[in-house]
């Protein structure tokens, strides 16, 4: 597996790269060589917040855990991952690493009890090209966090959602 740290107003020491290349490797049981393992490290205001998304073979998994110790983060960030690899492991079994799932896990002892998602509502949305700042203007006009649009300049289809600072984001879909 290849980890890549990268930061962001915040000093990564040797000490802590150490930690995370020795910890997040571990992972490398459940995935083949192909996986790359992204830990991003930032400082914002007092608090510390480290993100940690692996790839592999089409499977996307992160996690993200703010608090005061970065060495804390990473400890709480891989039980995240894991759990998330052990709950979607019996979908995408073909692309992880074989018997990989045996229920030793690595970051937790016993899997907690998962939830079952099911689709209650469906929604359909007519889409007409529109400016990104049109859609600011139509997202407040909705009873949702999100307005999904086909964006004027580029033709793809994009979602403008209010984050939880109060700001807007923009997901841009790319085919």
């Amino acid at each position: 597996m290849e980890i890549e740290i990268n930061s962001k107003n915040y000093v990564v020491s040797d000490k802590f790269k150490e930690i995370i290349e020795k910890k997040v490797s571990r992972l490398d049981k459940y995935f083949n060589a192909d996986a790359v393992a992204r830990v991003m490290c930032k400082k914002e205001g007092v608090l510390n917040k480290l993100e940690l998304t692996l790839r592999s073979k089409g499977l996307f998994y992160r996690a993200e855990v703010t608090g005061e110790n970065m060495f804390e983060n990473i400890d709480q960030a891989l039980p995240k991952v894991e759990r998330q690899i052990v709950k979607y492991g019996d979908k995408f079994f073909t692309r992880l690493k074989k018997d990989s799932l045996n229920k030793e896990y690595l970051f937790f002892d016993k899997l907690p009890e998962m939830k079952k998602l099911e689709v209650v509502k469906k929604k359909q949305f007519e889409l007409e090209p529109i400016s990104v700042e049109d859609a600011k203007v139509f997202l407040d006009t909705v009873d949702n966090n999100f307005y999904v649009f086909l964006n004027r300049e580029t033709n793809n289809v994009n979602i403008l959602y209010r984050r939880n600072d109060g700001n807007l984001g923009l997901i841009e879909t790319i085919y």
